[in-house]
This record gives structure tokens, C-alpha cells and sequence, in this order.
């Protein structure tokens, strides 16, 4: 059996992530300090600086917020304004950008902010350059090559004083929320991009600033206009979850593109995860030219769109009745509805159904065959829809389907775990004929895992009589998925 080559070094990375979990609410971030200032560098044209006043040294200043914001739920964008004073530098206009360019890691970096100003004097041949007063304090602050730099244009090291006028529009998400937020609390703005919508998961007490952190998220990061945050976990059969608006426009309709691939869906209706590119690419590029793809829990079509615009035929399925809508509607906004077949069936269903159909004919012409199973919460728990599902004659053996599981796991080894309730599923070992993908981590001691095997013909093929007593048992429960959180 082959396993993901660094399982050591994920068990100590999941170590880690728990002590840092159990310190997280302890952190100060000191990188979200707020310097303010007297020109909105915003607003105020270029040819007007006030405030310009010569100083040979000058104190270090930290950007620090108002306290009055502090507690802050509805967001008052002029309590951010401040003043704060920075260091800069008289520069020649002939040697400007030159000088700005071997400056680059110490001029001031602040949204909306110009790191070079005209002088109050009309016509002067000098420019300031705004330094970030983090870095620069004195002349000695620069490095040996910056130092170097200014001499050999002749630029004196000697540090102006500029009073600059901070607003709200200056300022960085983390750094509105930090100053906003309890003092000693986790501090987050980050976020799942969909298209226009910012997908947020707060914590609990960050919920009584929830509609501010919505605006201050749509303000800082242009082209969201929907802020939504998730209210349960994925516990339906159709693995959407409850969200509520925090800020913008009621739009669920998301426009996304993903490896080259446009896709459109209602994202409170059915379930994407931006976090998969990676693995939806890495799947979809096993795939060749005139292969078979069987997708049993599609979605709006991530690994079934991309295998069929490579050139392979594809039978798609998802229980979701929004989903399979939207899977359709994918097909032909890439035109590919011709390479993908779709259904809107359980999962056992789609196995002991479409794909029983069609196996017999594909493995007598020996084609590529592969069965992709992302529903990480249940799809091993499905594995054993392909016990028995073939007669043994007439069918070649020789080009078995492959198969693509994933699982979720918290055990410690969670590349043996997902092997091993594979073969349990299955009912027939798989640890040495398969191997085992990371995908990634959900959470603390969770991991998402995609086992891949050669289906095994003492699962597949079966003698009537075991297909009779297989077909004696009891209807399988219902597809139901919870917790599927990285799904899809």
C-alpha cells in the first residue's frame, strides 16, 4: 500500500495547530497598529501638503486607532480618522524615481496613501517621499544599500517631519477590526471568496460586531458586494447550510471561474468549496481523451466539467435537485452537455443503477474507467453499493474501474483510518492496492483524504447466487451527509 509520503510530518503540523488553537484567543496583533495625519492622501490634491515642517530626528510613532472605536457595532467611518506624523525624504525630481525604487521596502505602504507629495511650494524641484515610520526612525535606519543608494544621488539622509491625515479609507481590514474588536480577542477578515459573495464563519464573539465586520469586509475588498456568514454546520441531505446576510446585496447567484472553467449556481442552495481547485485539477488531469468518468456525488459539475472538456464521457449524478439544475446548466455554459450524461439519484441508486448499466459494455472494449466519490463525510460508507453489482461472464477483467473515495478523518493516522474503512465498506482488504492523497485540513485533527484503488473483482463480479441474496437485503438508508464541510 502506498501512503502520502510526509504522514510524520502532518501528525506534528496537527500538533502544532492545536497548541496554537489553545493560544489563539491570547494573541495581540501588533502588525494592526494605526498611524493617523492631517492630509487625507485620499483626498487632498498632490499640490496641497499642509503640515510640512523641518525636523533633524524625530520620534517613532506607532499607528495606534482612536480608543472610542473600541466596541464599536455600527460603523462610523469618520471615528478612524487621526493624525500621525511620519518621517520623509526632500528628494530631487531627477533622481526621483530611481530613489523611490531602492527605497521600495522602507517608503510608506497604506492603502490609498502616495508614497511621494509635491512640496507646499509651487515649482520646487524637490519631492517628499513618505517612509514607513515602522522602519525608519532616524538617518542610521537604513540599510547599507539604501545609505548607499542616497549618497550616490546625492540625496541628503537627513528625515523630515510630515504630519499625515489617516481616514478610514486609509486603513486595512485586520487593522479596523483589531481596533474594534475586545482587546485580547482572536481577530479575523478572512473569508471564502464566491464570485461577488465574501463567505464568512465568525466565532461566537465576534457575533455583536457581525453587520460591522460585514461592511468593513465589502469596503476592503473590491468586487464582494455580498457578505454572508454560516449559521450550522452541513448536516442536510443535500449539503447546503444556513446562512445569514451580514452586508451588500441578497444575491446568492455566483459567478466563478475555477482551473479555466466558468461556473454559475445559487451558492445558499447548493455546496461549493473554493478550497478544492487544487485537488479538482489533480483528479480531472488522470483523466484522458476517451475515458469514462463516473461522478456520484458531482455538485455543480467541478471534476465532471473539467473531465469532459478534456475529451472524456462523463455520467454525472447528485441527489440535490438544485445541484443536478445547476450541473445542467454548467454543461451547457462550457458546451459540454453533449459529453455529460446527468441524474438526480441517491447515491446507492446512481451505482446499482446508471453505473451497473453501463460497466458490462466499457470493460469488454477495456476502457479507462474512473468513479469519483467526493462526499468526504459518507462517500466510504457507499462503497459497499459495488459489492456484487457485475455477473462474472462475458465482462473483461483485465481494465478494472478505478476508484477515487474521499473520507474525512481525525485519527491520528489518518491515512491507514480511510484505507481501513475502505476495505471494511468494500469488504475486501485494499492496503496493498491502493494509495492515499492528502487533500487538506478542515480543522484541528481533521484531515480530508482521497483513497484510490483498482476496484477489486472479488468485490465487483459475484455469482447469481450472491446477487439474489445481495438483492434479499434490506434498501439502504437515504444519502444523508453531515458535516460534509470540504466537499465537492
Amino acid at each position: 500500500m502506498t501512503h502520502t509520503k510526509h504522514a510524520r510530518e502532518r501528525r506534528m503540523w496537527r500538533l502544532l495547530i492545536r497548541v496554537f488553537a489553545s493560544v489563539q484567543p491570547q494573541r495581540n496583533l501588533k502588525a494592526a497598529v494605526v498611524h493617523r495625519s492631517h492630509l487625507s492622501a485620499s483626498s487632498a490634491p498632490a499640490s496641497s501638503v499642509p503640515g510640512f515642517v523641518l525636523k533633524p530626528t524625530m520620534e517613532h510613532k506607532l499607528y495606534r486607532p482612536p480608543p472610542d472605536v473600541r466596541g464599536m457595532t455600527c460603523l462610523d467611518k469618520e471615528a478612524f480618522t487621526q493624525t500621525i506624523s511620519v518621517p520623509a525624504l526632500r528628494v530631487p525630481t531627477r533622481v526621483l524615481n530611481k530613489v523611490v525604487k531602492s527605497l521600495k521596502k522602507s517608503t510608506i505602504q497604506r492603502p490609498g496613501v502616495p508614497r511621494v507629495l509635491q512640496e507646499k511650494e509651487e515649482g520646487s524641484d524637490f519631492r517628499l517621499v513618505l517612509l514607513d515610520p515602522h522602519r525608519v526612525t532616524s538617518p542610521t535606519s537604513f540599510s547599507e544599500a539604501e545609505a548607499e543608494a542616497l549618497r550616490s544621488f546625492s540625496v541628503s539622509q537627513e528625515l523630515q517631519h510630515y504630519d499625515l491625515r489617516l481616514t478610514y479609507d486609509n486603513l486595512k481590514s485586520e487593522e479596523v477590526l483589531e481596533a474594534v474588536l475586545p482587546q485580547g480577542q482572536d481577530v479575523t477578515s478572512s473569508f471564502s471568496r464566491v464570485g461577488h459573495i465574501a463567505h464568512m464563519n465568525l466565532r461566537d464573539h465576534q457575533l455583536p460586531y457581525k453587520n460591522l465586520i460585514g461592511q468593513v469586509i465589502m469596503d476592503k475588498n473590491p468586487g464582494v458586494t455580498c457578505v454572508v456568514n454560516k449559521t450550522n454546520t452541513i448536516d442536510s441531505t443535500y449539503r447546503n447550510f444556513k446562512m445569514e446576510m451580514l452586508a451588500g446585496e441578497e444575491n446568492m447567484v455566483a459567478k466563478v471561474r475555477e482551473n479555466g472553467v466558468a461556473y454559475e449556481f445559487d451558492f445558499s442552495r447548493v455546496y461549493w468549496n473554493p478550497r478544492l481547485s487544487t485537488e479538482h485539477q489533480r483528479v480531472v488531469q488522470l483523466v484522458k481523451r476517451g475515458d469514462t468518468v463516473f461522478d456520484v456525488f458531482a455538485g455543480v459539475g467541478p471534476f465532471a466539467i473539467p473531465a469532459a472538456r478534456s475529451g472524456a464521457n462523463v455520467v454525472a449524478n447528485d441527489l440535490n435537485p438544485e445541484s443536478y439544475r445547476w450541473l445542467q446548466h454548467n454543461c451547457k455554459l462550457n458546451k459540454v452537455e453533449s459529453k455529460v450524461r446527468t441524474f438526480n439519484l441517491d447515491g446507492r441508486a446512481f451505482i446499482q443503477g446508471p453505473v451497473k448499466q453501463e460497466l458490462p459494455a466499457l470493460l469488454k472494449k477495456k476502457d479507462v474507467i474512473h468513479v469519483v466519490m467526493n462526499l468526504p463525510a459518507l462517500a466510504l460508507e457507499f462503497l459497499d453499493a459495488f459489492r456484487g453489482l457485475l455477473h462474472r461472464e462475458h465482462v473483461c477483467e483485465e481494465s478494472l474501474p478505478t476508484v477515487h473515495c474521499y473520507g474525512f478523518s481525525k485519527d491520528n493516522e489518518p491515512e491507514t483510518d480511510v484505507v481501513k474503512r475502505a476495505s471494511s465498506s468494500l469488504g475486501f482488504p485494499v492496503e496493498e492496492r491502493c494509495s492515499v492523497h492528502f487533500v487538506r485540513n478542515v480543522a484541528p485533527n481533521k484531515d480530508m483524504m482521497c483513497v484510490t484503488f483498482t476496484l477489486p473483482k472479488e468485490v465487483l463480479f459475484s455469482s447469481d447466487h450472491e446477487q439474489t441474496e445481495s438483492s434479499s437485503e434490506p434498501p439502504p438508508k437515504r444519502q444523508k451527509c453531515e458535516e460534509a464541510t470540504g466537499s465537492t
